[in-house]
């Protein structure tokens, strides 16, 4: 784990819980981290080379971060599906509307733990339960997720 990030998640705790002990984890069935002695609270972190996010909450999360970078077709092919590479293609900028789905997929798999059977192309397909907080910045992107409220 990223240092900055755990800061960041102390921080995170002590602002939004008033919780000022040093977070300490323990490890849900699919991996997830959770933190000990508080069930009720749920967060998620990420890095990239220069950024952080930490995101908590009363209910499930799941956040991702990436830089924004060179934008590869090739890849793009393997991990997104055809209306995905429509969308990207479309863009005046493909390697930030790339970068936005691909932070959608990684913080809908931190928040729920499933790959869906590794059909990661198709992964936002199946989200109609999930909604999104996307950000893009000039250098970063980042998304959360939480489940849709009823």
């Amino acid at each position: 784990m990223c240092l900055a990030a755990y800061r960041l998640l102390q921080h995170a705790l002590l602002q939004e819980y008033g919780i000022n002990e040093a977070p300490v984890f323990t490890y849900g069935n699919k991996g997830k981290p959770l933190l000990k002695g508080h069930p009720d609270i749920h967060f998620s972190l990420s890095h990239c080379h220069e950024a952080v996010a930490v995101a908590v909450s009363d209910h499930p999360v799941g956040i991702d971060i990436e830089t924004v970078d060179h934008y590869s077709p090739e890849v793009a092919r393997h991990v997104m599906s055809d209306d995905e590479m429509r969308q990207i293609e479309a863009s005046a900028l493909p390697e930030v509307a790339f970068t936005r789905l691909w932070t959608m997929k990684e913080s809908l798999y931190k928040l729920t733990g499933d790959d869906h059977g590794g059909d990661i192309a198709h992964l936002l397909g199946q989200a109609a339960n999930y909604r999104f907080n996307t950000v893009i910045m000039p250098r970063y992107v980042y998304s959360a997720c939480a489940l849709a409220q009823s």
